[in-house]
């Protein structure tokens, strides 16, 4: 059977919804903060010289890049079909280039002709080294895109806050460019103390930042939910984190092979003028926004909160449906979701969020919603009489439903 066959069927099958599979990330410059369900002895499934696993990806079109260990197809979502009692798993990568428009919408497939956004459980015990993600003008060197991102701290994985709950964001007003270059010429002596030239905010669950291109940022140990642009482009600035050395590879890593050992370079793909904003955190914190008023939601039986929605690249709202409650949601895109908290039904399908999760298992928490059926509204059920059916939805650029304040 054609993946364009399958994946026709598959949408059928869930009324223009897919069910994903869960895609399990390592990194080997982290320690895993155990707060994304797997099993606690499959956080090394992968075997320790590739790190452990400490992110889950969804809705993913794009490809892990994890240097030369990097296995096939790591960081991409699989689509299940079911048929006559089995299981058939196909790429999201590959339904999208089959069904183009049908899927993802072809206001986006006309302007980006694949799914330019995922999302991702990233757990870390620690602080990860202060880092930057590339604007499109520095990626496009190495054939890459520019990585805007942004953070959501949820609170049912955030019952610990880990060894460092505080993010690292930008540069401290009245730093130079100088003090920058000799932290990055010093990286090789041991600890660069580039973060003695930054600023750390208390993390608070519940509550997330938007992370533009260019911004040097460290990420604290907060379970995060990190809706980005399609693409793994970064280099590592920060030679030491905690007790652990930073590879210099990572480093010069998406550097032109030119410009490998040019420092110049490096502090050209800083956004000056972003990172030494004295007030980055007014411009760039976010609190949940509702939807709609509040009292209106509450009477058709849920409450829903634009969480991520100062990027033009992508958004992310939090659904909660009330116990013993039905609503029907509407949306004007496509958009991936992940279940976080209770069960119930989502149109065809019944949800779930496991509360453990081996390597390799499939569950019934991931989705990919079509533009039509998200148009055309869902219909999700809460039957608990206790626990609410909470989930995080993920949309592509320049949601319709959005208006971006300045």
């Amino acid at each position: 059977m054609s993946v364009k066959t399958l994946a026709e069927r598959a949408l059928e099958q869930g009324q223009g919804v897919l069910r994903l599979t869960p895609t399990w990330v390592p990194r080997v410059f982290c320690v895993p903060g155990r707060r994304i369900k797997l099993h606690p002895d499959d956080y090394y499934a992968l075997g320790g010289n590739r790190g452990g696993i400490d992110e889950r990806w969804f809705s993913s079109t794009t490809p892990a890049d994890n240097g030369p260990l990097t296995s096939p197809n790591e960081g991409l979502s699989f689509a299940v079909f079911e048929d006559g009692g089995q299981e058939q798993l196909f790429l999201l990568r590959d339904a999208v280039d089959a069904l183009k428009g049908a899927l993802i919408g072809d206001r986006i497939w006309n302007d980006y002709g694949r799914w330019p956004m995922y999302s991702k459980f990233f757990d870390n015990k620690g602080a990860l080294p202060h880092h930057i993600h590339h604007d499109d003008e520095h990626a496009g060197k190495v054939g890459q895109l520019g990585k805007p991102e942004a953070y959501f701290f949820p609170t049912q994985l955030n019952n610990h806050g880990g060894d460092f709950p505080y993010t690292f964001f930008g540069l401290q007003p009245g730093v130079s460019k100088d003090e920058v270059r000799q932290a990055l010429k010093d990286f090789v002596k041991g600890d660069n103390k580039l973060t003695n030239l930054s600023a750390a905010y208390r993390l608070e669950p519940g509550t997330g930042w938007d992370v533009p291109p260019g911004v040097l940022h460290a990420p604290g140990s907060l379970c995060t939910y990190e809706p980005q642009k399609a693409s793994d482009v970064f280099a590592m600035y920060q030679s030491l984190t905690g007790d652990q050395i930073v590879s210099e590879d990572l480093l010069w890593k998406d550097t032109p092979g030119e410009k490998k050992g040019d420092f110049d370079y490096l502090v050209d793909v800083i956004d000056w003028e972003l990172n030494v904003d004295p007030n980055f955190a007014q411009k760039h914190f976010m609190r949940p926004k509702p939807v709609r008023p509040v009292k209106e939601m509450a009477a058709e039986g849920y409450q829903e909160n634009w969480i991520c929605y100062k990027s033009t690249a992508f958004s992310a709202k939090e659904l909660t449906v009330f116990p013993g409650k039905s609503a029907v949601i509407k949306d004007a895109g496509a958009y991936g979701l992940i279940v976080l908290q209770g069960h119930g039904t989502m149109g065809a399908w019944d949800i779930e969020s496991p509360a453990l999760i081996r390597y390799g298992q499939l569950t019934h928490d991931e989705y990919f919603v079509s533009e039509a059926a998200a148009a055309q509204g869902l219909r999700i059920t809460n039957p608990s009489k206790s626990d609410p059916l909470v989930m995080l939805k993920h949309f592509g650029p320049d949601n319709p439903d959005l208006v971006i304040e300045p």
